[in-house]
């Protein structure tokens, strides 16, 4: 499925401009039809899932319990 720039920026949650940035540089596949970007939404699967990925395994750390320091029942 191919998504227009505005498209492309609503599903990624990221300003036109910088979409339009990342075209120029390349940095995202594209084609160009003569008036318009069409930008392949499956490229973005990968980076989605890894992005989801990241948010659990931060949430899994948030949430462990800190470990009780040895050095507070010291008492010289």
């Amino acid at each position: 499925m191919y998504l227009t720039i505005k498209e492309t920026a609503e599903y990624l949650s990221l300003p036109e401009t910088y979409v339009e940035t990342l075209i120029h540089q390349n940095l995202i596949r594209y084609l160009f039809d003569g008036k318009v970007y069409l930008i392949n939404k499956e490229q973005f699967n990968g980076h989605l899932d890894q992005l989801e990925k990241a948010k659990k395994q931060l949430d899994e750390w948030k949430s462990e319990p800190l470990p009780e320091d040895p050095d507070v029942k010291d008492e010289d």
